[in-house]
């Protein structure tokens, strides 16, 4: 059984309720708990009561995926202690810096890492092929109406659109960076 859990809806925002927040996804896959950019939110129970909802306690969390390195998506990666931590080149357990492949690399049998850059040099998405749909978690997008068109941070612009055009050819429903999942089809 593989499944996809929206923990916590991102969000980028201005003005008057100005903050920004990641969208931290969990992943289930056979042995495998993956939590998805466990990043900036207004409390850490925004993370921790989903997942005790889900009957996860976070030392049970086996790995946790990073997208990309900005504090937004990696400030309460200390949640999870027993955690491998992914990145788009390496893994990272304890005092142990463990590279692995990165493009195809898989932290579990039915995820795997694409080499996603454009928002930064080092971007990366997981992709997930669940029970009920192909998931793409990744910071191509920022929001669920798939806006801005150009990411206002961008690295390389023209890598983005690359792989949003793969991203869209692959998954059913996309998990962008900071917003609600939106279904490319099914």
């Amino acid at each position: 059984m593989t499944s996809v859990h929206l923990l916590h809806s991102g969000y980028a925002r201005s003005g008057d309720f100005a903050g920004v927040g990641s969208s931290v996804v969990l992943v289930r896959d056979g042995d495998a708990l993956i939590v998805a950019d466990p990043g900036m939110v207004a409390r850490r129970s925004l993370i921790l009561d989903p997942l005790a909802a889900l009957d996860v306690a976070p030392e049970a969390v086996t790995h946790v995926f990073l997208s990309h390195h900005h504090p937004d998506h990696t400030i309460n990666i200390a949640l999870f202690p027993n955690a491998e931590v992914v990145d788009f080149w390496a893994r990272y357990r304890d005092d142990q810096w463990l590279d692995h492949e990165g493009e195809g690399y898989r932290p579990s049998p039915r995820s795997q890492i694409w080499l996603t850059p454009g928002h930064t040099a080092e971007d990366a998405s997981l992709i997930v092929e669940a029970n009920d749909a192909v998931y793409a978690l990744t910071h191509l997008w920022w929001h669920s109406d798939r806006t801005p068109d150009v990411d206002p941070l961008a690295d390389d612009q023209t890598a983005i659109e690359r792989g949003r055009a793969r991203v869209l050819a692959a998954a059913d429903i996309v998990i962008p960076g900071h917003g609600e999942a939106f279904r490319v089809r099914g």
